[in-house]
């Protein structure tokens, strides 16, 4: 049987418990579930989005869209251990964690109110901090320097995503307000999402008229390399092996499955084809929503939550591309997708439909209230901290390459490598 939900069910557990409270020694079992589970997130970080990236880019970008996320996913990894952690984890205010874990000192032989050592837990989030990062570059792969994102991504890391997870997960006052993201809905996919809308307003359009989407194959096998790399982000968030995370990775199944089907039902009616490339971004808009819910609502919650995520990110991909260079769809799949789900958590958790319910006194209306007022900031903080990181940085280095170097490609211009040899 599941536990009731409580209102910061997430941030409760990561707060400081008794001394009495914790086991004496970290559970093995628990612990190796977690390093797995972090595997599989940077799985789905770097060989997944990569190669999806690539295959959405124009075939003079595919290596330089790859290199980018790469160097994204490096540098926000050394970000992480130099002083994100601690910023986000940290025991410090309401708004951002302290200095005491700075380059991860301090580390704990047990993570206080959990079965894991704090090294586990560490890496663990150390993936969802990867992941939120590459998947934002991919909205400008290939239309910016490498340079450029290597600069970017630890600011926008320190600026963008310790604090917001802070917020959540930290024991922050979005928890305290009740807010509630069980797996990343919030933190990774409303927060990755607005800033790719961010950084594709301020990169701007490519010079060249060319389109993107050369290697379609290459895209398809990275979304499904994502897909199954999340079950590592809802599964890994029951923080050890136990119901609550078979569950969760069942739900996150249910929840893609017809996501998928639902985008391409919309593709249909809106007279276009039901894309194979189509298929998968409905799938990553079923994970991105069901991120926020996935161990505390039912199958039918699930598979409901997935098709109105697919349908509202369906609909407002085909919005957005009239005004933003986004490929891949990132603002549409992963910022709408997870807003849909984390608003769609206090009535779908609720026992009539499924869910495990609510603690005593706390209704779906405050709850509703609270997750609305948690993705309005954290879009709110996305968008204007990941706009000001870019425009800082693009004083010290060149956001664009020149126009002739945009003309013969950043896999030559950049790399000296083509992502094709055709002799």
């Amino acid at each position: 049987m599941r536990p009731a939900l409580a209102l910061p069910v997430l941030a409760a557990l990561l707060l400081a418990q008794p001394a009495a409270a914790q086991v004496a020694a970290p559970d093995s079992g628990d612990t190796g579930w977690m390093i797995a589970c972090a595997l599989l997130l940077l799985l789905a970080a770097l060989p997944g989005l990569m190669l999806r990236h690539a295959g959405l880019a124009n075939v003079r970008h595919g290596l330089a869209a790859m290199a980018q996320t790469l160097v994204a996913g490096a540098t926000i990894l050394l970000g992480w251990g130099l002083a994100g952690y601690s910023l986000a984890y940290a025991p410090g205010s309401d708004w951002l964690g302290g200095g005491s874990n700075l380059l991860l000192a301090n580390l704990a032989p047990l993570r206080d109110g959990l079965t894991v050592p704090e090294s586990a837990f560490v890496l663990f989030q150390m993936g969802f901090a990867v992941l939120a990062g590459a998947i934002a570059v991919g909205a400008i792969a290939g239309r910016t320097r490498l340079g450029w994102v290597a600069a970017f991504a630890p600011l926008w890391l320190l600026l963008v995503f310790a604090p917001i997870t802070h917020w959540m997960w930290g024991g922050g006052w979005l928890a305290q307000l009740g807010a509630m993201d069980f797996a990343g809905g919030l933190v990774v996919h409303v927060l990755a999402g607005f800033s790719a809308l961010a950084l594709a307003l301020v990169a701007g359009r490519p010079r060249d008229a060319q389109g993107g989407g050369h290697a379609h194959i290459l895209a398809i096998a990275g979304g499904a390399l994502f897909w199954v790399g999340y079950a590592g982000a809802v599964g890994g968030w029951a923080l050890g092996a136990t119901d609550d995370a078979a569950t969760a990775i069942l739900n996150l199944f249910f929840a893609a499955c017809a996501a998928s089907l639902g985008w391409a039902l919309v593709d249909r009616l809106l007279g276009a084809h039901a894309s194979a490339t189509g298929l998968l971004s409905g799938a990553i808009a079923g994970l991105a929503a069901i991120s926020a819910s996935a161990a505390l609502v039912g199958t039918g919650g699930a598979m409901l939550i997935g098709l109105a995520a697919a349908i509202i990110a369906r609909i407002g991909a085909g919005f957005a591309s009239a005004w933003i260079n986004d490929p891949a769809h990132i603002f549409a799949v992963h910022g709408l997708g997870g807003a849909t789900g984390a608003l769609l958590l206090p009535l779908f958790v609720l026992p009539l439909l499924g869910g495990v319910g609510f603690d005593a006194g706390i209704t779906a209306t405050a709850s509703l209230l609270a997750q609305a007022i948690g993705l309005v900031v954290i879009a709110l903080w996305a968008l204007v901290g990941t706009a000001i990181a870019a425009l800082i940085v693009s004083i010290l280095v060149p956001l664009r390459a020149t126009p002739q170097a945009e003309a013969d490609g950043p896999d030559a211009v950049e790399h000296g490598q083509q992502g094709w040899d055709f002799r």
